[in-house]
């Protein structure tokens, strides 16, 4: 049963109306076009009846304040720019130039230098890089841009490396310093502390040594830069001291005159700067020691050191010259008060008398 009221007619029409199939229908391309046109024309027409015709009239005649201000500031900010653009340009076209001619002149300076050729590139590159990072700068400054804090990370970045790699920035320091002053060059023969031996190699941060026995020591430049070295090949002519030991009782004139015949038969010998030297020395526990004094050139060291050894030997054994060993004399001496008799002389040992008491020790 349905109930009806004064609006069920119209309720019943409208939903057969929705219920019902519409057919669908043919799509107008020119009326959809023709409707876009009048919607863009539309919005035309009410744009131009909202504009105030006087702010319009003011873009025109360049009497509109913003505008204006804006034209003036971005004028004065070109009149003020250009000028600072220009020297900033200028800055660094002569700093460059004024860096490549710094470099040349650093460069010639360590070629009069004859420095290692691995020392030369790396500070040629190092001067480089520094000064055309300072002239930068100056340019940015001078355009306005403020540097401060690119300086201030750069130093914290450069302290904390520092910090890091201490040795390692010593070591590179020592480098430079031994390559600059050159204390020692490559194939001296040099003493450093416990160290001995020829100069192999000099790096930037290491020294490679060769000793008499053929290895390899590598050593750190700080320590050969900060610490006391004997250099003795950096002189063309050395001194070589030589001691020779005869006996007590020797003659010694005859000693030396045969060690100075020993010297002067030597062709490696020089006689310039100073003739040879024989004198005694020492006179020691069990021998006489004579000092010899010769001069060489740095290369015949080694030679006359071992061959004159051997000759210095010959010549006292064949001048029947003794040569002295370590040796001791002992004196056995007795107090006058207790002479020695045969019978406290005698290996036998000596009878003991009971009827005679046993010593007894003193007390104080």
């Amino acid at each position: 049963m349905i109930l009806l009221d004064d609006k069920t007619p119209t309720l019943l029409t409208a939903t057969a109306l929705e219920n019902a199939k519409v057919p669908d229908q043919p799509v107008d391309e020119f009326s959809k076009t023709l409707a876009t046109t009048d919607s863009i024309t539309q919005s035309i027409s009410d744009s131009l009846k909202n504009m105030d015709l006087n702010d319009l009239k003011g873009v025109v005649t360049g009497e509109n304040t913003i505008l204006r201000d804006g034209m003036k500031a971005l004028t004065e900010m070109t009149v003020s720019f250009v000028p600072k653009l220009l020297i900033a340009i200028l800055i660094l076209w002569v700093g460059m130039k004024l860096a490549k001619m710094l470099k040349k002149i650093i460069m010639r300076g360590l070629e009069r230098r004859n420095a290692e050729p691995s020392l030369k590139s790396f500070l040629g590159s190092l001067v480089d890089v520094l000064l055309k990072a300072m002239i930068i700068i100056m340019a940015m400054d001078v355009v306005g841009i403020k540097a401060t804090s690119f300086i201030a990370l750069l130093g914290a970045m450069g302290l904390a490396i520092g910090m890091a790699l201490q040795g390692t920035l010593q070591n590179f320091a020592g480098g430079v310093i031994i390559l600059l002053m050159k204390p020692f060059k490559v194939g001296d023969y040099i003493e450093c502390g416990v160290y001995k031996g020829y100069i192999q190699e000099i790096r930037i941060f290491h020294t490679f040594m060769r000793p008499f026995n053929g290895r390899t020591i590598i050593i750190p430049n700080s320590e050969l830069s900060n610490k006391s070295l004997i250099n003795h090949t950096k002189e063309e002519i050395i001194r070589l001291d030589l001691m020779a030991s005869v006996a007590y009782g020797s003659d010694l004139d005859q000693v030396r005159d045969v060690l100075m015949q020993v010297i002067n038969e030597d062709p490696l010998v020089l006689h310039d700067p100073k003739p040879p030297v024989v004198a005694v020395s020492d006179l020691a526990e069990s021998s006489v020691n004579f000092s010899m004094w010769i001069w060489v050139r740095t290369d015949d060291y080694w030679t006359v050191w071992m061959r004159m050894r051997e000759n210095i030997y010959k010549a006292l054994y064949r001048n029947n010259i003794s040569i002295p060993f370590p040796q001791v004399d002992i004196h056995l001496h007795h107090p006058a008060s207790d002479p020695v008799t045969p019978a406290s002389s005698s290996n036998m040992p000596q009878p003991v008398n009971p009827a005679e008491p046993y010593p007894q020790p003193s007390r104080q």
